[in-house]
């Protein structure tokens, strides 16, 4: 009878040694916040390192006034240069309605993945922008908004992003906090409108005058 020789070596269970450090991140699908939603206070600091200011695209420095920036309806919206022409599409247009906005009461403010980088200042000459920039650190206030998260990474959405962002958004928060309008960009496919912009911003303006002279 012929002898069968198994190539194999022979493999006992209880040799696994389980690995404790392996950890596995639960995935829960970010859910951003809406308008009517009251958001948590942002917490701006007037550190000079986290601002950066530009004014047709040269950059400025001048003092920080956080009372005057809480103290008006704030159209905030969030940007990093991994998005590449559709971030800067948006960049534009943002810095297109800016007059707008604060004829009409309100301020603007970019928050950025980003700060001291060549390549934000590059953009803001190459487009003669005016734009205050904000250096939101590891992304604490994008995750507040709830457009970041490291449960719902950006590369399971988005081809060609192989970093965790935050989504592409705009926002219009009244005085008191509240969301007055939102735009969340899920496919780069849609842009946010101009004049629903400044009109929430008007009427926020409005409601605010109104509440002080009550």
């Amino acid at each position: 009878m012929p002898t069968t020789i198994n190539k194999y070596p022979f493999f006992d269970l209880s040799e696994i040694i389980p690995d404790n450090d392996l950890t596995y991140k639960t995935y829960k699908k970010l859910k951003p916040v809406k308008t009517g939603n009251l958001i948590p206070d942002i917490n701006l600091v007037t550190d000079y390192k986290r601002w950066k200011n530009f004014y047709n695209g040269a950059p400025t420095h001048g003092p920080i006034a956080l009372k005057h920036l809480y103290g008006k309806p704030l159209t905030i919206a969030f940007y990093s240069k991994h998005w590449g022409d559709r971030g800067v599409e948006q960049l534009k247009q943002l810095n297109a309605i800016q007059s707008e906005i604060k004829a009409n009461g309100g301020n603007l403010l970019i928050l950025t993945d980003e700060v001291n980088d060549e390549q934000l200042a590059k953009i803001t000459w190459d487009n003669s922008l005016s734009l205050n920039f904000y250096h939101d650190i590891n992304n604490g206030i994008a995750e507040k908004f709830r457009i970041y998260s490291e449960k719902d990474p950006t590369w399971n959405t988005f081809s060609g992003i192989d970093v965790n962002i935050p989504l592409l958004a705009v926002y219009v928060i009244d005085t008191e906090r509240h969301i007055v309008y939102d735009h969340i960009d899920r496919d780069l496919s849609s842009t946010f409108i101009a004049d629903d912009v400044i009109a929430a911003i008007y009427n926020a303006a409005l409601t605010n005058i109104r509440r002080q002279s009550a």
